[in-house]
């Protein structure tokens, strides 16, 4: 499971392996007073995007296509991610004062994408039952009238 929570918030035990998931370290946070487990500067939007999207609402659905498009192009900055929140819950940190639009939840919801897609279908129950082939053989006579 993938979750995401501002920086800011407390630890808590229920966050798993917790993951900073921005360029920059959370504005007056000190290091060692941040409880994270890996800071992946990587992962996060490219420092061009970040400017650009200046966390200006009108601008998000492009900014997710186009972060978007940065994450389809280095795999090898999140696949980490997804192999840990295969072992457990993983939480995504990030600083931004808006919840709803910001780098952690395009990836969030990214990853999550990755994780559905890999996942095998599901098997289909058998609708017929297996016979014999003696038993197909007196159907196909009692439907000939032999």
């Amino acid at each position: 499971m993938i979750r995401i929570k501002r920086a800011y918030e407390p630890a808590a035990r229920a966050d798993g392996r917790r993951i900073l998931v921005e360029r920059l370290w959370p504005r007056g946070m000190k290091k060692e007073a941040l409880d994270v487990d890996a800071w992946l500067k990587e992962v996060a939007p490219s420092t061009s995007l970040r400017k650009w999207f200046d966390h200006r609402i009108e601008r998000w659905d492009e900014f997710r296509r186009r972060y978007r498009k940065e994450l389809s192009a280095n795999r090898e900055n999140w696949s980490s991610i997804l192999d840990a929140s295969r072992r457990g819950t993983v939480t995504l940190l990030y600083s931004a004062h808006d919840l709803e639009h910001n780098g952690a939840v395009v990836l969030r919801d990214y990853l999550a994408e990755r994780t559905r897609a890999r996942r095998p279908p599901a098997r289909r129950a058998k609708t017929r039952t297996a016979r014999s082939k003696s038993e197909v053989r007196h159907s196909k006579a009692r439907l000939s009238g032999q």
